[in-house]
């Protein structure tokens, strides 16, 4: 049973406006509660999903759904938005949709399992790929990464205070350990124990977890690309959402989002982003999220 809880579940539908018949896609459908939202308010929906295994659970568990052709799923990257959408040809129009919603956050389901590598609580193999086609695993970078390269990506991608430190510890570790370093997630996550002494509100490791599934899934390579796609599938008046959860994810959002408003294309509906109130702070996995909204005008 899934243990995820969806962030922003009723502000991102009242930004969305959902109206019945309307089409919306959906670029990271996780569990599914955003897209059910939007369904259960009459609108369709098209959805992405990456992870082979999140894919399968649900088609599973939204059987009726996509039997009554009200949710179309498909296990797909949204980085390829500009290739696939004009496959679908039941799609109305060149620009179809009403809404589109980014949840950039990886689900709590995948965060809390071991099989990937993604969990700081489960032990298992450092892979972290949600795609299996994809070459390079978290540990190939553990491996060989240089420490500087190590170190500034826990920071510019993970807002690790002690980068530095960490990756200089897991230089010196492989070369100790030789081949067999870091085999397990467990090895990374008590090394970094060692060098985080001190209490903190979440575990030590998070941010490198953090840091290293961004890059061996390539995330903010693949949302700027997909960003001018999407805004490229919006009706006139059809909203854009994107919730991010650190700033390595909302700064290609602000930035595109200020782009759209300065060529007039588009306005914006958050001139702050959207942040947690204190019922949502109650999914503690919400308190970093960020949701921006951008309508399309022309």
């Amino acid at each position: 049973m899934s243990t995820h809880q969806t962030v922003f579940l009723q502000s991102a539908l009242d930004f969305l406006n959902v109206k019945s018949g309307a089409w919306y896609l959906d670029t990271t459908f996780g569990a599914g509660g955003h897209s059910r939202a939007i369904i259960e308010k009459g609108g369709k929906v098209v959805a992405y999903e990456y992870d082979q295994t999140t894919y399968e659970q649900a088609c599973q568990t939204f059987q009726t759904e996509i039997a009554q052709n009200s949710l179309y799923l498909y296990h797909q990257n949204f980085a390829n938005l500009s290739k696939h959408l004009p496959t679908l040809d039941f799609l109305p129009s060149v620009s179809p949709f009403a809404g589109i919603i980014f949840d950039l956050g990886t689900s709590s389901d995948q965060l809390m399992s071991g099989a990937k590598g993604l969990s700081v609580y489960e032990n298992g193999p450092l892979d972290m790929r949600l795609d299996q086609s994809l070459a390079v695993t978290a540990r190939d970078l553990l491996l060989v990464l240089s420490e500087k390269q190590l170190s500034e990506t826990f920071f510019n991608l993970g807002g690790e205070l002690e980068a530095r430190k960490i990756a200089k510890a897991i230089v010196n570790y492989r070369q100790k350990q030789g081949p067999n370093a870091f085999l397990n997630s467990q090895e990374l996550t008590q090394l970094i124990a060692r060098v985080k002494k001190g209490k903190s509100k979440i575990h030590p490791a998070t941010k490198v977890f953090q840091a290293l599934r961004i890059v061996v899934n390539d995330e903010l390579n693949n949302l700027t690309r997909a960003l001018p796609a999407a805004f490229n599938a919006l009706q006139i008046n059809g909203r854009l959402v994107v919730i991010a959860f650190h700033d390595g994810e909302d700064r290609p959002v602000k930035h595109f989002f200020k782009q759209q408003v300065q060529a007039q294309t588009a306005h914006l509906l958050t001139k702050k982003p959207f942040v947690p109130d204190s019922q949502e702070l109650e999914n503690h996995r919400s308190r970093s999220a960020k949701m921006r909204v951008l309508e399309k005008i022309i």
